[in-house]
């Protein structure tokens, strides 16, 4: 997660606090948010509301699989029936372009892809993309829900072993994902 997802994250997380609402839900209502997911909600409930860590994976990942049968079963039929407008048309036209340009790992190896894609735990690569990418793959929704999970699991646990670990977790994180960037660019650019 990056600097303006944990902001945005906790500057929310105050305003729920404000409300009076119990730290868990909290946790709960970030998790189920499209960007900041789970990513945002476990390091606020573990480093910040000093919520145990265990309780805390649960209720993100639930919070965070909340959308997803929302997402995978409405998606293509509010696509047809909002396209008919030129706003809406114009905004599923970027939504789609936009997942499609992220989502070659889910092209080349199908619903393992997915689990991929979801379980790297980077801004715009969770539940909410992952299902927007499914329903663009046309996968099957049930068969998408459980790789969803899998995938929202996976980020769920590396992300609570980041949070549990705080800054030297940050630094084993960026150079996990620096290392798979590079080893990532370094085929493409050896395939012909």
């Amino acid at each position: 997660m990056n600097g303006s997802d944990t902001l945005a994250a906790m500057s929310l997380e105050q305003t729920l606090a404000d409300f009076g609402l119990p730290p868990s839900f909290i946790v709960f209502l970030i998790a189920t948010l499209p960007i900041i997911e789970l990513r945002g909600a476990i390091p606020i409930g573990i480093n910040y509301f000093n919520l145990e860590w265990f309780p805390t994976l649960a209720i993100a990942v639930a919070g965070n699989m909340l959308p997803v049968p929302v997402i995978l079963g409405l998606l293509r039929r509010a696509e047809i029936i909002l396209s008919q407008y030129p706003i809406f048309k114009r905004f599923f036209a970027w939504l789609f372009w936009r997942t499609r340009s992220r989502s070659t790992t889910i092209q080349k190896y199908g619903m393992l892809g997915l689990v991929i894609f979801i379980a790297i735990p980077l801004p715009v690569t969770g539940a909410w993309t992952g299902s927007v990418a499914a329903v663009l793959m046309g996968f099957p929704f049930r068969q998408a829900l459980l790789h969803i999970f899998y995938g929202v699991l996976a980020a769920g646990l590396i992300v609570t072993m980041l949070s549990l670990i705080g800054w030297l977790g940050a630094i084993v994180a960026g150079a996990s994902v620096l290392t798979l960037l590079l080893v990532t660019s370094s085929r493409s650019t050896l395939k012909p």
